[in-house]
């Protein structure tokens, strides 16, 4: 039995083309896709549209991922105030993007459990972890945190969620993260996602990395509206995406907060994050 997870495709449309092509040619007889399809990226409703008809056409299944959730709830409801319209332009440009089939994000599971023809060795995809789709697991996660965090009776865990890959072994089973197939963040910015084969009565893994028509991504971005319409915090998202590198956490950290009690423009507190970036 082969199983392709693949996750965090963030709306970068040659990345999930790519990536498609990939699992085609492995030929698995499951596919999921685990989560964070849309948002943070230049074509939500491309992604959308393709992957819905892998969905229909091949089987695939989705996974909900908090961007998701997060786009999803855009849709549904105002900003709170000025500093909270400003910090959810992408978001809100990525829900007009999917509005008219935005159907076709709703009610994705949370989790998807399978095993093998004839044998009890689980294996649980989700976005995050047990504790929630926001919830990730980096190499530098110590296994004492995961406690409560992970499924029982599980032979093999796979999330995604952090854009970097990784694989151990804890609480007696495997655990793998996916990476990113559009939106890396590990300094490699070669999408990736995750083989899972069961042979011999275990559950084998190989992490894929592939390279993806970067240049077309980037004039994606720059022709297609995110970085006009989505605010200053996309210029941040696409500065991820070329360094392959998180950034966002640390702005938030220093001027999130100070962004929404309004000391401080969305603007110029990203300004001055860049140019300490630099």
């Amino acid at each position: 039995m082969k199983v392709a997870v693949f996750s965090d495709v963030q709306a970068v449309v040659p990345a999930l083309e790519a990536v498609i092509e990939h699992i085609d040619a492995w030929r698995p007889e499951l596919v999921i896709m685990a989560g964070d399809l849309v948002n943070r990226g230049p074509d939500s409703g491309g992604c959308l549209t393709l992957f819905d008809a892998m969905r229909r056409s091949h089987g695939w299944l989705p996974v909900n991922g908090n961007h998701e959730a997060w786009v999803l709830r855009c849709g549904d409801t105002a900003p709170k105030s000025d500093g909270d319209r400003d910090l959810r332009r992408f978001t809100d440009w990525a829900w007009r993007q999917v509005a008219a089939q935005a159907d076709r994000l709703r009610g994705w599971p949370d989790h998807l459990c399978l095993h093998p023809p004839g044998a009890d060795a689980w294996l649980h995809v989700t976005h995050g972890t047990m504790a929630g789709n926001r919830d990730g697991i980096t190499p530098g996660t110590p296994d004492e945190s995961l406690q409560g965090k992970l499924p029982e009776g599980v032979a093999l865990f796979v999330s995604g969620h952090t854009h970097r890959t990784h694989q151990r072994h804890t609480q007696g089973m495997d655990v793998v993260n996916v990476g990113s197939v559009g939106s890396p963040f590990d300094g490699d910015v070669r999408g990736s996602y995750g083989r899972f084969t069961w042979r011999g009565g275990r559950w084998h893994t190989e992490l894929v990395r592939f390279p993806y028509d970067r240049e077309r991504a980037a004039r994606d971005f720059e022709n297609s509206g995110f970085l006009d319409e989505g605010g200053a915090l996309a210029r941040l998202v696409y500065l991820e995406w070329q360094r392959a590198e998180l950034l966002m956490s640390g702005w938030r950290c220093r001027y999130e907060q100070a962004v929404l009690r309004g000391e401080v423009s969305l603007e110029a507190s990203v300004t001055r994050y860049l140019r300490d970036c630099a």
